[in-house]
């Protein structure tokens, strides 16, 4: 007999494992422990979706023939990690008349954490041969970004993304993009402003089983951040695919044009929330593109749309999952700027004055769920103008979000958000002033500071610290030939301006809690 573990990210049944054991013979494992739900505080939401699809998936595999041994949560269980209730159930079933426990067989996780513990310490914990399987539910090859990457001073994911369309055809024509423009994000930057309606709201559509976690993370995970109603997530592939085809019928034709505007009080917009049924394995990325380029392929999408959308999943979904297994351990340690501000007290309770910020942690503890934009040029920008400490920042955002695994936060967040990486993950600072959330959003409109000055006593806090970032970090970019614009625009600051700014940008630092 073999054991499998299915983790609580990999519910999938085309997953590694379930082809290489047998139903008949084999023994699968999944478990819900205290280590893999408190090493962040974790949103409600996001403990109660992980836990109600893995029950729900279980419950699946069991009707395909499998027997499933499955450790549900108890919060005085003495099993505290995977490696406890793998132990337990091998003791348990070699002691059954005529069973030996032959090995353990897994997938490939998505956190160096855990796979590092698995290949180095849970063969000689067992005692017993642990046989680790590529995950090849994603499109990238294993080994190929290893060996893409080799040559390359720079790995931009554009270029990777042109490999990933000739790999797997999507949006392609005799060998060239569809359109003949590989990327169409120039047309996707437009504010919304009323027009066209937006599609309704999601509505919660739980079951007896969901309804159980939910109560379950309630009572056990209270003290956690966020809110647990409404529950908007779907737990098992039938409703996940029912999401896909929701979002490709009422917003994939506004995707692109709408996808970075913001607006006060719409939590959802345009987008598709489909990420998190992508980490977790309820949904097929290359099952997703497909529908998103049929939709194109039928003229019920725009092209501009399409591959905006599909960019996302095979562009840089696949990028930073790359980046992340190339570089790990040591990427999750760098900071290349030298910050350790602590993360403001705001991240935690939403409270603040800035509206931006206000709505994007708003919709964050409502949904566990904020849009890129959100993420990337608000609460991200935020933090890379204040000079926050990246591994606070990752944290949080592994914590609050539904569908952040460590793979695809760490390098987003680290390298995109705050360029700790000195650049290896992208060409320039993601930084911006309140201009750019006025141009892309109504949050401007709404908040008591002054979106138009950034020197006075009411200025906007990201123009004083956007300044403050691009004086300070001088060194760091006055030579990137895509800031030479911003260094020419300090420039033509005259020295009481500039000094002006300066303070201000330092008395916001100074009281970084307050504002």
């Amino acid at each position: 007999m073999r054991i499998g573990l299915i983790l609580g990210d990999q519910l999938s049944l085309s997953l590694a494992t379930l082809r290489v054991l047998d139903p008949q013979h084999d023994v699968l494992i999944m478990a819900e422990v205290a280590d893999e739900t408190a090493y962040v505080p974790h949103h409600k939401q996001k403990i109660a979706l992980i836990f109600s699809a893995m029950r729900h998936f279980a419950h699946e595999l069991r009707s395909a023939g499998w027997r499933v041994c499955y450790h549900q949560w108890q919060p005085d269980s003495p099993f505290k990690s995977l490696l406890d209730v793998v132990q337990y159930y091998q003791q348990t079933l070699a002691q059954q008349p005529g069973t030996s426990v032959e090995s353990l067989v897994i997938t490939r996780c998505g956190e160096y954490r855990l796979q590092h513990a698995i290949n180095n310490e849970w063969s000689a914990r067992l005692q017993l041969a642990v046989t680790v399987f590529e995950d090849d539910r994603f499109i990238c090859p294993p080994g190929w970004f290893r060996q893409w990457s080799r040559d390359r001073k720079q790995l931009r994911m554009e270029f990777f993304y042109r490999e990933m369309r000739r790999l797997t055809g999507l949006l392609m024509l005799n060998g060239r993009p569809v359109g003949n423009e590989w990327n169409l994000d120039h047309d996707n930057r437009k504010p919304w402003k009323g027009q066209p309606p937006l599609p309704a709201a999601p509505v919660a559509q739980t079951d007896p089983l969901d309804e159980e976690v939910l109560a379950l993370v309630e009572r056990d995970f209270g003290h956690h951040p966020g809110q647990l109603r409404p529950f908007l997530w779907p737990t098992t592939r039938t409703a996940a695919l029912a999401e896909l085809q929701r979002f490709i019928e009422q917003r994939l034709p506004w995707y692109g044009d709408f996808q970075d505007a913001m607006v006060s009080g719409e939590d959802f917009l345009f987008h598709s929330r489909l990420s998190a049924a992508i980490n977790i394995g309820l949904l097929e990325p290359l099952e997703v593109c497909q529908a998103a380029e049929q939709a194109w392929q039928q003229g019920q999408a725009p092209l501009n749309a399409v591959e905006g959308f599909i960019r996302q999943i095979i562009g840089w979904r696949e990028y930073v999952r790359e980046i992340y297994w190339l570089q790990m351990p040591d990427y999750s340690g760098l900071n290349g700027l030298g910050y350790q501000r602590p993360l403001p007290r705001y991240y935690w309770d939403g409270k603040t004055d800035m509206h931006c910020m206000s709505e994007c942690f708003r919709t964050t503890f409502n949904n566990a769920w904020a849009h890129h934009i959100q993420r990337l040029m608000i609460t991200g920008n935020f933090a890379l103008l204040a000079g926050i400490r990246p591994a606070d920042i990752c944290d949080w955002y592994l914590a609050v979000y539904a569908d952040a695994f460590d793979w695809v936060e760490l390098p987003n967040t680290l390298g995109m958000v705050m360029h700790a990486d000195g650049g290896y993950l992208g060409s320039k600072p993601y930084a911006a002033s309140g201009q750019y959330i006025n141009r892309m959003s109504d949050y401007c409109k709404h908040c008591q500071y002054n979106v138009k000055t950034a020197a006075e006593h009411n200025s906007c806090p990201f123009n004083s610290l956007y300044w403050h970032f691009i004086e300070t970090n001088r060194p760091h970019f006055v030579g990137n030939p895509r800031m030479t614009m911003i260094y020419k625009s300090l420039e033509r600051q005259n020295d009481e301006q500039r000094q002006r700014i300066q303070a201000r940008a330092h008395e916001l630092l100074a009281r970084l809690d307050d504002l």
